[in-house]
């Protein structure tokens, strides 16, 4: 919450997604990727943070396992852990905003 500082300066989820280092910055026109962006911009301690959060939530959360397993399936283990801190951060942005509890139902539904 201190390395967030006021969630109001965030307009959307995506916004604060990419502050914290959760999705890519490719740039494609036409199909082609025509560059990477500014991949560092954001921050690192955030970044840093929620790929934590994402390890400890796939050892002590059965759902968060569940989600994880699912996408290693699919594709690599650190884009599948990335995918899960994106989906915790995006939990943390709307748990700031709206001065909720966290609701592990709403994020992992079924």
């Amino acid at each position: 919450m201190l390395e967030t500082g006021d969630i109001k300066r965030f307009n959307k989820v995506g916004n604060y997604s990419s502050c914290c280092r959760c999705v890519n910055s490719k740039r494609f026109s036409n199909g082609k990727q025509k560059g990477q962006g500014n991949r560092k911009n954001g921050n690192k301690y955030l970044a840093w943070a929620y790929m934590e959060a994402a390890n400890y939530a796939i050892r002590f959360n059965e759902k968060a396992r569940q989600f994880y397993q699912r996408k290693i399936a699919k594709t690599k283990r650190v884009v599948a852990l990335k995918a899960l801190a994106h989906k915790l951060a995006r939990a943390c942005y709307y748990v700031l905003k709206n001065n909720e509890d966290f609701d592990n139902q709403r994020l992992f539904p079924g």
